[in-house]
């Protein structure tokens, strides 16, 4: 089993960003070699280990977070250069295989990608899609809502043995 790397964030006064729960970035964990559809491939791991509410896009060239749900999100083609964590967050390549886990809070954004890229997205159940900028009504709002965010019962990735489970703890 691929151990992701775990990274917190911090509040950069704009994006709240998690302070309990990890970012998580699994690098190369979905073998999409003989895949006819790697998107099928992602968005099925996904489904089988209960995250759901799939859709098939990229990821947004502004900086968002969701103040209310945990979100998944698993390149099946194509590679791109994406910042966590808001504007003073980190700057990281990812590519076809790779998944990274983010919880309610997470500021990411595209900042360059392929042409080919599909990013397969999918949400833990109990929570609530929102889609947040960074505005300071919006950032007072989400300080209140990302504690009671119910923790998923299931690693995206690996199910019921996932290492998301040891980590995701409050």
């Amino acid at each position: 089993m691929t151990q992701p790397e775990a990274v917190l964030f911090e509040d950069d006064g704009s994006i709240p960003n998690n302070p309990l729960l990890p970012c998580l970035i699994y690098r190369r964990v979905v073998d999409l070699a003989d895949s006819k559809s790697p998107g099928n491939t992602v968005e099925n791991l996904f489904a089988r280990n209960g995250w759901r509410d799939v859709w098939w896009n990229g990821i947004y060239a502004f900086v968002h977070y969701h103040s209310r749900i945990h979100e998944v999100l698993g390149v099946a083609r194509g590679h791109a250069q994406v910042r966590l964590g808001g504007r003073s967050g980190r700057e990281l390549e990812f590519a076809a295989g790779d998944v990274a886990v983010l919880p309610a809070g997470t500021g990411h954004q595209c900042l360059s990608a392929s042409d080919d890229l599909l990013v397969i997205g999918a949400y833990a159940p109990g929570g609530e899609y929102d889609l947040c900028r960074g505005s300071a009504e919006e950032r007072t709002r989400a300080l209140g809502s990302i504690p009671t965010v119910p923790l998923p019962k299931s690693d995206p990735v690996f199910g019921r043995i996932g290492p998301l489970l040891r980590l995701w703890k409050r």
